[in-house]
């Protein structure tokens, strides 16, 4: 007989309390300075409702699968009885008495092969249980990546409003004190005007942005106040390995997703042999132990008055003969959801493919474009530059280097954006190919600021 994991659930209860006091601390010192990710992760596994309930739904199919694991152990119960006797008999004696009974029934299943399939079948459940809660760690690794994220890139977006603001805000000086001198036109004072005004708008909605962010990320750990640790410079981006989108495939057909609907093709044939289990016969060692106690005119006749103790022990077939063909309707429904759980596999299989081909792909062109801004950034700055001291001899207006000021300051923060996205990608690759874990986490740790 399996050893059933029970005991695992009662070392994690015994366990539970340790990471939950550790969490505490971590949100309690969360509000000192910069938390990394891997911080912030750890204080949302304690925290996240999704992933909290994700992991008890896995702790009760522990206690689920015990549960059938107690079909194949013997049963025990106890019955007492008590009855009187009571005669009215118009001629010969009066035969009344009163019997107490205390019995002692056991079973032990010999032969059911419905309640073996049963048995494995929770099993399997156990293991689909595994790979949901393995679904929910790796979900909840994206989501708080996502948001961590989230927040430096509306922080970065946020700074580059108000460089840009205070860019254009000394321009439009130079070009209010060139107007009052006379060396320039009214129209570059209004230009740099128009640029300033919407620079403070784009500045309002950068704040909202990272308000709606921060607001998000907070509400994952569970405090308020979570500031993330941005990338340390200069930023030097992970590789993608192995390089080979088919390698990436391949891990991808063992992932939980595929794990799970496999298991459940397997629950889906047991299922079928279950039903047809219904034609085999059943065998059960019976066995009782009973202690009487008579008294009365009728047992006295019937010699059995007084204390009597009876035993007994045998085995019990039990052979179905006929069931008005439901076994066999039964069977037939059975093979029509096993051909289901097949093509839910096969789809499982081709999704995740798909997926992981797809995540691959983002995250090599996420990291070209890094490399385009890259060098877009370069030749901004060298564009804003010259622009300026065309503007300073006089063979370029106000209008060019606002322009210029502006290309920069959203080249930065677009690279910015997918910097953070290539980092993101990278985790979700390692979803879509069901290898994710709080190590990965670990790896992009390294690249945060200290």
């Amino acid at each position: 007989m399996p050893q059933r994991p029970t005991s695992v659930a009662l070392a994690r209860r015994k366990s539970r309390l340790r990471p939950f006091v550790l969490g505490l601390g971590l949100l309690w010192t969360m509000g000192a300075g910069a938390q990394s990710l891997v911080e912030v992760y750890e204080a949302a596994r304690q925290y996240d409702a999704t992933y909290l309930a994700a992991r008890a739904q896995a702790e009760s199919a522990e206690f689920r699968a015990a549960q059938a694991g107690a079909l194949r152990l013997p049963t025990v119960g106890v019955g007492a009885s008590s009855t009187r006797t009571e005669t009215d008999p118009a001629q010969g004696p009066d035969l009344s008495g009163t019997a107490h009974q205390l019995a002692l029934q056991a079973r032990q299943p010999l032969f059911n092969r419905g309640n073996g399939v049963s048995i494995d079948q929770a099993d399997k459940t156990l293991e689909i249980s595994r790979a949901e809660l393995a679904n929910a760690e790796q979900d909840l690794i994206v989501r708080v990546a996502q948001a961590y994220f989230d927040v430096l890139a509306a922080q970065d977006a946020l700074n580059t409003a108000r460089a840009n603001k205070t860019a254009i805000a000394e321009q439009l000086a130079s070009a209010r004190r060139n107007f009052e001198v006379g060396t320039a036109t009214i129209t570059d004072t209004r230009e740099a005007q128009a640029r300033f005004d919407l620079a403070g708008a784009q500045e309002l909605a950068a704040e909202n942005e990272l308000r709606t962010r921060q607001l998000a990320l907070d509400q994952l750990v569970g405090r308020s106040g979570v500031t993330p640790q941005p990338l340390a410079t200069p930023v030097t981006l992970p590789t993608v390995a192995p390089a080979d989108p088919e390698a990436w495939v391949a891990r991808a057909l063992e992932s939980p997703n595929v794990r799970r609907a496999a298991l459940a093709y397997e629950i889906a044939r047991l299922e079928t042999e279950k039903a047809r289990a219904g034609h085999l016969p059943t065998v059960d060692l019976m066995g009782t132990l009973a202690r009487n106690r008579n008294s009365g005119t009728l047992y006295e006749a019937q010699r059995t008055a007084g204390n009597v103790t009876n035993a007994s022990v045998g085995v019990q077939l039990n052979l179905p003969l006929f069931a008005g063909f439901a076994v066999q309707n039964r069977v037939k429904e059975t093979l029509s959801l096993e051909e289901k759980s097949r093509n839910d596999l096969e789809a499982a299989r081709r999704s995740v493919s798909l997926g992981t081909r797809q995540a691959y792909l983002g995250v090599q062109s996420l990291q070209a474009q890094v490399r385009a801004l890259e060098a877009a950034e370069a030749s901004s700055k060298l564009a804003l530059e010259a622009t300026q001291t065309g503007y300073r001899v006089g063979v370029r207006v106000n209008l060019d280097v606002l322009n210029a000021q502006t290309q920069l300051f959203s080249t930065q923060r677009d690279l910015a954006r997918a910097r953070y996205d290539v980092l993101v990608g990278s985790l979700r690759l390692r979803q879509a190919a069901g290898v994710l874990s709080a190590e990965d986490l670990g790896a992009i740790n390294g690249l945060l600021a200290r």
